[in-house]
């Protein structure tokens, strides 16, 4: 297949040096897309609580509400380039757009957990096509000079969408409830599909491939992410392999994956051509994508959740404080094009991951009162930081793929970004467990009534509820016990953030030196250079 791929995008080997109006106008509507399909990912997780009681699930299971939409996008991405040249990649991209926009509002009438899960993994298949489509045009249809500035576009989509995601839906759902977070998407998927049929050119469709297609590869595909995705989700919740039913999902993604590796590796047209990894920039470019996808992904996890679950922000508060990470990027993205004429793109990415690194490892130290004031330089440092990565490192990737290639790079490259994501959060989910209670257990052994303080502790306390209202000494002391032990555990759960955000920081302090084993090439290299 990968030998096809130019066909979803066509470039003119004889492009001028700039593009047309109606070139632009197609890169910033796929750039749209693809910002809306990322926002999508982050947008519900400062207001789950509100959706959860909206649906009448418990919290256990409102996880789901975001990762049946990452499983969506993740089956669907690397099928775009084929599907594209099925389909035509005008219509595909329309009609998937609309198909977005439309199970998007339908999210907002679920009535159950059911639904809503069936709901958001067919949007996240509908939006999981903008993605990768929109990289592919950048790489495809923009000459080599101009492709820095179409990546600074699609940088915006990896970048700002999942910062500013929770701002966006907390503001929404505080102010105006749930249901309005999935109704974000009608105007702008409307403009697009205008867009995209006014400047996109006809092809036909070729219906004749769905007899070509790698059917063994995409079936060994969808279950194997799948079952791998279910088992990241549900694995910290069921104790991972102590659970019967983690084990089975491990195996099946084990089998299923592998199985799914062999034939792409033996089948005469691959669904995921796994070959473009033999190319060294394109590998290193995509080992470091998925690190930077373990951070992006996972920063944006962990910090609604610590501002949740120890400061006790509401969704607005939670999206407040992330905006602080989305807002400067609009400013410092766009400037990215211009120091990658000055400098070497390899250079810029270490320096920008080593940024995004440093303020994970400015979160490390935090306490009990480390809120939203004490967050506000990392979350700048990390906007500075990110706004350096994902343009130069896109470069870096598809500086000698081939053109014809690119579309199945692109898919290969956002897919694996998007699944270090989901390893990244499920990843962190659990040290943060495992991390609260090693801290619980420590803090705990200090903290008995063997010790003065302590008892001194409990008496101050002791006293505090027999002066607000509590007449009984016992009531009083027993309160005093377990405020003390509710204390303990809040600092504990402090503690164990402070440690993800370490695990995220070393993660990205890897990625920032695996950049460094590409080969040099030219400032704003792209897929166009041979």
């Amino acid at each position: 297949m990968s030998n096809q791929s130019a066909t979803a995008a066509p470039q003119n080997p004889s492009a001028p040096e700039k593009a047309s109006l109606s070139t632009w106008v197609a890169i910033m509507a796929g750039a749209i897309g693809a910002f809306m399909a990322i926002l999508n990912i982050q947008i519900t997780n400062a207001s789950l609580l509100d959706i959860e009681g909206g649906i009448g699930t418990g919290v256990d299971n409102g996880a789901w509400i975001s990762t049946s939409y990452l499983i969506g996008e993740i089956i669907v991405i690397p099928l775009t380039s084929y599907l594209s040249r099925v389909f035509s990649f005008k219509n595909y991209m329309i009609w998937s757009t609309i198909a977005f926009a439309f199970f998007s509002m339908a999210c907002a009438f679920a009535s159950s957990l059911g639904e809503m899960i069936a709901l958001r993994g067919l949007q996240g298949f509908a939006g999981g096509v903008l993605i990768p489509m929109a990289f592919t045009m950048v790489v495809t249809r923009l000459p080599k000079g101009q492709q820095p500035m179409g990546l600074a576009m699609f940088a915006l989509a990896v970048t700002f969408a999942p910062a500013i995601g929770p701002t966006i839906g907390g503001y929404l759902t505080e102010n105006y409830g749930w249901q309005t977070i999935f109704f974000i998407n009608t105007i702008p998927s409307i403009a697009m599909v205008v867009a995209l049929f006014l400047t996109l050119e006809k092809q036909p469709m070729q219906l004749g491939l769905l007899r070509e297609g790698d059917w063994a590869g995409i079936v060994t595909m969808a279950i194997g992410l799948s079952a791998l995705q279910t088992l990241l989700e549900e694995g910290n919740k069921d104790d991972w392999f102590q659970s019967d039913f983690i084990v089975k999902l491990a195996l099946i993604a084990a089998v299923f994956l592998t199985a799914f590796i062999w034939i792409e590796l033996r089948v005469k047209k691959p669904l995921v051509d796994l070959s473009l990894l033999k190319n060294r920039n394109f590998s290193v470019g995509t080992i470091a994508n998925v690190l930077v996808g373990f951070g992006l992904f996972g920063s944006v996890y962990v910090l609604p959740q610590y501002l949740g679950q120890v400061q006790g922000y509401n969704a607005e508060q939670i999206g407040m404080v992330l905006a602080w990470t989305g807002l400067p990027q609009l400013l410092l993205i766009p400037l990215v094009p211009m120091l990658m004429k000055r400098f070497d793109v390899r250079y810029i990415t270490f320096f920008g991951i080593a940024l995004f690194a440093a303020s994970c490892f400015m979160n490390t130290h935090m306490s009990l009162n480390y809120a939203g004031d004490q967050l506000f330089w990392p979350n700048i440092v990390r906007a500075i930081g990110q706004s350096m990565v994902i343009t130069p490192l896109t470069a870096i990737a598809m500086m000698s793929i081939q053109p014809k290639d690119a579309a199945n790079a692109s898919g290969l490259f956002n897919m694996l970004r998007n699944l270090g994501g989901a390893v990244g959060t499920a990843a962190l989910g659990t040290i943060i467990t495992k991390r609260e209670q090693f801290h619980s257990n420590i803090i705990g052994q200090s903290v008995t009534p063997f010790r003065e303080e302590v008892r001194a502790r409990i008496d101050q306390m002791t006293n505090y509820f027999l002066a607000h209202g509590v007449s009984d000494v016992a009531t009083a002391k027993s309160q005093a016990i377990i405020a003390l032990g509710k204390t303990v555990k809040r600092q504990a759960l402090v503690l164990g953030f402070s440690d993800t955000f370490a695990v995220i920081g070393i993660m990205l302090a890897i990625a920032a030196v695996a950049v460094l084993f590409a080969r040099k090439g030219q400032s704003g290299g792209s897929a166009a250079a041979h």
